[in-house]
């Protein structure tokens, strides 16, 4: 288990400490959400979050087979809803991966990315369309 504490700072702003490491990140709500948009918002995370956790599982699977992953990239387009409730509605994530197209490892790596447990755990509503660049 993982502690995480969180102390609101004012002014639509969070600071969060990762017990742990001691580590800290802020968000801030975004100016279209009466914040001033000055760090990440929680959906931003939310967002970070799956693409860190495909990269880090894409890591771990070509870590135990000795396989460089020097330029693998994401990038993660966040879309929020138009009406309420407030709510992400779509994750666009582009996965640039240093491998060549024909790779046998390919499927590996492609199942590693869809296996993350931030995938997993987010809702069925969500669409989180991926594209694959071979390197």
């Amino acid at each position: 288990m993982v502690e995480i504490t969180t102390t609101y700072e004012g002014q639509l702003r969070c600071k969060s400490t990762h017990g742990p490491s001691g580590q800290t990140l802020e968000t801030d709500a975004p100016v279209d959400n009466h914040g001033k948009g000055e760090s990440f918002s929680p959906t931003d995370l939310v967002a970070t979050a799956l693409g860190n956790c495909m990269l880090t599982i894409i890591g771990i699977v070509a870590q135990g087979r000795d396989i460089p992953m020097d330029g693998l990239k994401v990038t993660v387009q966040k879309e929020m809803s138009a009406d309420l409730p407030r709510r992400i509605i779509k994750l666009s994530v582009r996965i640039e991966i240093p491998i060549e197209e024909d790779s046998p490892l390919k499927d590996i790596f492609i199942n590693a990315a869809m296996t993350c447990p931030v995938h997993k755990s987010l809702h069925p509503d969500i669409e989180i369309p991926i594209e694959w660049v071979w390197q």
